[in-house]
């Protein structure tokens, strides 16, 4: 996966801010960044932190044979190793010109500079010689990655301990640290690398850039140097050219530096030591602030428990007796009741739903009811004669009438007790003409 290019707005921006001697961490032009070191529980583990920039240091050692040409010269090899976890630009598996070039500036600045007695790790000359093995490790990528690596590889083989051996004729015994403690490297200087980043054709520079001030440089300068000022390896890359002042300048600026981080080595590698030797707690686990998501463990809370007894009896005699025990039913709330032994079940008042329903229902059996009536009544004054019969309950409503032989239809009609006064009517009416036709 390739890095996310910056725009042109964050390049001007980041270009103006330099210009006007500004950074975006608020630091001024010649600071560091805060630098933190902590070390594992095996010997030669360590992480350092530049800023948010992390870098894991280990070192290794195993027993092996010499080289041709230097067979009593034991062997130092480092391995600089750059995770997709760093970054996303950084691809597993595969060797970047960055990592190439990572790679061989660690190794000019510690191997060819001879900070690390190299003949005190000969054990047999032409057949036995250790061989020092520094991994780095980046965790974090946030800018100056050559920086972080050369002060992990340098405090972890300042921290590391190698088994003691003895060699008896031709043969050679290696002992744990249980039956002879471990010894130190032999270690003559501590090269430290610096960097400089150039902008505008080395017209303004930065010390210890980071990662959005890497990508808008225009070279970069790494001096490796040491607390006596001895410069042990120099390398500008970009393609700028630079004066004579400038690298003389950046050397002095340089070796204020180099001296500050060797002071803080020290300081860091003596703690640690104390720690171990008073067998006091260490390791990264301890370095970790308290108080956060990644804590290993809480403080434990103090409790007195020898007069619970005594507290616990004064707590009983000041609380309030219980509550007399009712054997009636009683009704606490709407709808809720309490059911004793032989006494009659009571459930209270029902909801206003329940209620609603019941009266409906009370009303419709009535309603039918006088329905009933109203058509018994019309089938025994009108059912010998082939009049429709009406289903009538209220005044000026929508009733069905049967017809006989016919469909049922939907009229509108009056009330029942009009129909009963009409109803007497029409017989006198029907006598009358037949008298009429007879005479």
């Amino acid at each position: 996966m390739k890095e996310t290019p910056l725009s042109n707005c964050e390049r001007r921006f980041l270009l103006r801010a330099i210009e006007e001697k500004k950074r975006l961490d608020g630091r001024q032009t010649y600071d560091y960044r805060n630098i933190k070191i902590s070390f594992g529980t095996d010997y030669g583990c360590c992480i350092v932190e530049l800023g948010k920039t992390r870098v894991l240091g280990q070192v290794s050692c195993e027993l092996v044979a010499p080289k041709l040409n230097r067979a009593t010269e034991g062997i130092l090899f480092f391995n600089l190793e750059l995770s997709q976890m760093a970054a996303p630009a950084f691809e597993p598996g595969r060797q970047s010109d960055l990592l190439v070039k990572l790679n061989r500036l660690l190794e000019r600045c510690l191997r060819n500079s001879k900070c690390i007695d190299t003949e005190s790790l000969c054990v047999v000359a032409g057949e036995k010689v250790w061989q020092i093995r520094v991994d780095i490790h980046l965790l974090n990528h946030d800018g100056n990655i050559i920086d972080a690596a050369s002060i992990a590889a340098v405090v972890a083989l300042c921290h590391f301990r190698r088994p003691d051996v003895s060699v008896q004729g031709e043969e050679v015994t290696l002992y744990t640290p249980e039956e002879r403690d471990p010894v130190a490297l032999s270690i003559h200087h501590m090269p430290i690398c610096v960097s400089f980043a150039f902008f505008q054709q080395g017209t303004y520079l930065l010390v210890d850039p980071n990662e959005r001030e890497e990508r808008v440089m225009d070279g970069l300068l790494v001096i490796a140097m040491n607390k006596h000022r001895e410069i042990c390896t120099i390398q500008s890359s970009g393609g700028i050219m630079l004066l004579k002042d400038q690298v003389l300048r950046c050397s002095k600026i340089a070796g204020v530096k180099v001296a500050e981080i060797t002071e803080l080595i020290q300081k860091a590698l003596e703690n640690d030591q104390k720690v171990r030797k008073e067998g006091g707690k260490f390791g990264f686990a301890e370095s970790i602030a308290n108080q956060r998501i990644t804590a290993f463990k809480m403080e434990k809370a103090p409790v007195d428990t020898s007069d619970v007894e005594e507290k616990a009896g004064e707590i009983i005699a000041e609380a309030e007796p219980p509550s007399e025990v009712v054997s009636k039913p009683v009704l606490w709330t709407s709808g809720t009741a309490r059911i004793g032994e032989g006494v009659e079940n009571s459930w209270g008042d029902l909801e206003d739903s329940e209620k609603d329903e019941d009266e409906g229902g009370s009303h419709e059996a009535v309603i039918l009811d006088n329905i009933k009536m109203d058509t018994g009544a019309g089938v025994s004054d009108i059912g010998s004669q082939d009049d429709p019969i009406v289903l009538s309950d209220s005044e000026e409503e929508e009733m069905i009438i049967l017809e006989p032989d016919k469909n049922p239809k939907k009229i509108r009609t009056q009330t029942t007790s009009a129909k009963q006064e009409k109803a007497p009517s029409k017989k006198p009416m029907k006598k009358r003409k037949k008298k009429r036709a007879t005479n």
